[in-house]
Formats: structure tokens, sequence, C-alpha cells
């Protein structure tokens, strides 16, 4: 079949397998060409199918050279219709890491169930003994608390009062005002309990039951704090709510592995355009007038160039942490830099829709959602046929 990108929201209910596996290959080709990464050799990305976490597991295993678990919950392809891209791309990175002579196994499951906790677990001792990296990626809208029953969904909203901000229709091109009312106690409960650092603190404690955290283990959770223009949703909202449940659970990790020599971190990393992003609301304008500016200052990455540095800096790297006043990792530095900021704010305050395409990059924007599907490489023919069971 000739697979094109249907796109509901802000989801594409279509990928591309010979898109998804050219996607994965531009990143790994992007860790060899910066050089090898003295690193981790043994490790574990929970949210390994997009995103931050498939860049992550790429890292690890094209520039540090380490044996990789994954964990994701993706829909495998039929005759009639394609699979999820997270398929498409566990699929493009297992057989790029068995080509290439290194372990890879992942795991297509519910990562917040105690019974994948146990397969994982199981799979490393069998196979790796045990593991020196944590990778903590997983972006999901809702979790059934393995210990409860409790099916809890998130909900992206301020808390307080209502909160009229700017939003763009990224299919359109019209800056519109978005009004969102405020969460109350049960949703902001709910949110936390599947964003939170609930879940990360069980992986950590299976993981150390069972024996299997290497000497001088390290764990890092992703989040995301922004600018100040985009707070009154983001991180003083629910999800800023949820994401400070992350720097609690950093502290119980941290004092449970102390005793192997072992660290957690939280990473705080830039605004990119994630399928999770791409669902909150007024990130789509303020990212596309931050990619303009970076982009102008020669300055932007993209999810594998900024893993990349990631590892290669600050996981790994010869100068130490950069951390903030709560211990976490900064890795948006060049997004909140103070000149940049301070053009994101007059483009912010000035946008219009007649003024957005010279103001910000929502051509870009777009370009990288299409991406996340599989679509839009200048190297994939997409007018070819293409057998949806396939893998590139």
């Amino acid at each position: 079949m000739i697979i094109k990108p249907k796109i509901r929201g802000f989801i594409c209910t279509t990928s591309h397998p010979t898109g998804c596996a050219y996607g994965v290959d531009e990143q790994i080709a992007l860790m060899r060409e910066r050089g090898p990464i003295e690193g981790s050799k043994r490790a574990l990305v929970l949210g390994c199918s997009g995103g931050y976490g498939l860049s992550s597991r790429i890292a690890a295993a094209f520039g540090c050279g380490a044996a990789t678990v994954g964990v994701s919950f993706e829909k495998p392809p039929t005759e009639r219709k394609p699979g999820t891209a997270g398929w498409y791309n566990n699929t493009a990175f297992d057989k790029a890491a068995n080509d290439a002579g290194l372990y890879s196994k992942t795991f297509d499951g519910d990562a917040f169930s105690d019974e994948m906790k146990q397969q994982v677990v199981d799979t490393i001792k069998a196979d790796l003994g045990d593991i020196d990296l944590l990778i903590y990626s997983l972006a999901s809208p809702v979790r059934a608390h393995p210990k409860t029953g409790v099916l809890h969904r998130s909900a992206i909203k301020p808390l307080g009062e209502t909160v009229r901000m700017k939003g763009v229709n990224v299919d359109k091109g019209d800056v519109t005002t978005v009004e969102l009312e405020p969460a109350d106690e049960e949703e902001t409960a709910n949110t936390v309990a599947v964003m939170g650092g609930e879940d990360w603190e069980f992986w950590v404690d299976a993981l150390k039951e069972a024996g299997v955290l290497a000497e001088g283990f390290q764990t890092y959770a992703y989040t995301y704090i922004g600018s100040d223009l985009t707070w009154p949703l983001y991180w003083e909202g629910t999800l800023g709510q949820a994401k400070r449940d992350l720097d609690r659970a950093r502290d119980e990790i941290a004092d449970q592995i102390c005793g192997i020599g072992g660290d957690a971190r939280v990473a705080v990393l830039k605004g990119v355009v994630t399928q999770a992003s791409s669902a909150i609301p007024i990130l789509p304008l303020y990212i596309a007038l931050l990619f303009q500016v970076m982009k102008e200052r020669g300055e932007h990455e993209d999810c594998a160039a900024h893993i990349q540095r990631l590892f290669a800096t600050q996981l790994y790297g010869n100068d130490g942490l950069r951390l903030d006043d709560d211990g976490r990792v900064r890795m948006d530095d060049l997004e909140l830099a103070d000149d940049v900021q301070e053009e994101v704010r007059r483009r912010w305050a000035e946008v219009t829709t007649e003024s957005l395409p010279e103001l910000g990059d929502l051509a870009g924007y777009n370009e990288d959602f299409l991406k996340i599907f599989g679509f839009g490489h200048a190297g994939v023919d997409y007018e070819a046929e293409v057998d949806p069971l396939s893998v590139g």
C-alpha cells in the first residue's frame, strides 16, 4: 500500500515503516559522526520507542557501545494497517543493533505493571548480569496503578484560575487565544500519579531488590521546565505538580542507591516536538518561536543532537554536572539563555496569524511533527508501495 499521513488533532493515525527506519538510521549516523562516548555498557531505557527515550537508547548503544534493554507500549502492524511509529522505531533499532553486534532486547507492554518489571529483571539477570544506567522517559496519558488497580488519567490544566493564553492552530497557522479551566484536586492527584516519580521509584526498587544494579549505577528521569511564558499552564499547572514529584522521587532513589555508589538525577531538557509536547496547548506556538530564534543563532538542536550532548558533556563528561539549586541537571541552558528568551518574549507579544511566518518556524515545527511518524524525510519515496509488515 501507499501510506500517507492522516492527522487528527495532535495525533497522526498512520506511520511509515521506511520513514521510521530512515529516521532511526539518521540518529545512529549522528551518534557515530560525533564520536565514541566513554559511558554506559549496559543500559535500560523506559519509554524507548520515540522522542528523547529513543535518542537515549541510540546514544547508549551507538555512542557508548552499550548493550540495551528497552520498554515501550506499541501496536504492531497488520496486513491492512500500519503499526505505530514506535513499533517501527523499535524494530529498526533492534535490527541496526544486531547488525552492529550490539545486544538489544525490546519489551512491548505496560511499563507500569509489576509483570513487566519482573520480565525485565529476569532478562537482565540472564543476559547481562546487571545494568549501570537507567533512563526514565515514559510519556503516557494513563497509568493503571500496579498496587491498587486504579486507572489514573492525567489532565493538562492550570491550577487556581482560568488561563487565557496565545496558541496556534498548527494545521491552519492561525494564532488564537486558548482558554483553559483549572483542574480540581482529583485531576491534579491523577496527573501526579501518572507523570510523577512513583513509578520511577518502583522500577529502582525492583531492580535493586533483584540485585541487578551495578556499582556506580546511575539513573536519570527526564523533565521539562521551559520559559515563564508557558508556566501558567505548564510549570504552574498540573504538569508542574507532577514534575516536582520527580524531584521528591529523586531524593528517595538517591538515598536508596548511595550504598552502591549510585546517583539519581532529574535532567531538564529543551523544548522539542514530540507526540507528548504536541498535546499541550500553547507549547506549539512557543516552540515555533523558539525554533526560529535558535536557528537564527545556529544553536538549534533536535532530539538526537540534544541527547548526544547530554551524554557527552553531562552523564559522561569530564567537567562535572551542570546543576541548579535543586540538584537537577540543566540541559536547557541554550533555550533559557537571556538573549534567546528576551527575543522569544518580544516575538510572543507581537505574533499574529499574519506575522507568524516571519517570527516563528511553524513549518519546521510541522516538519518535525511529521517525522515523528516517519513522514517528511527527503530520502524516502513516499509514492512507493510499502508493506506495513515490513521494516524499513
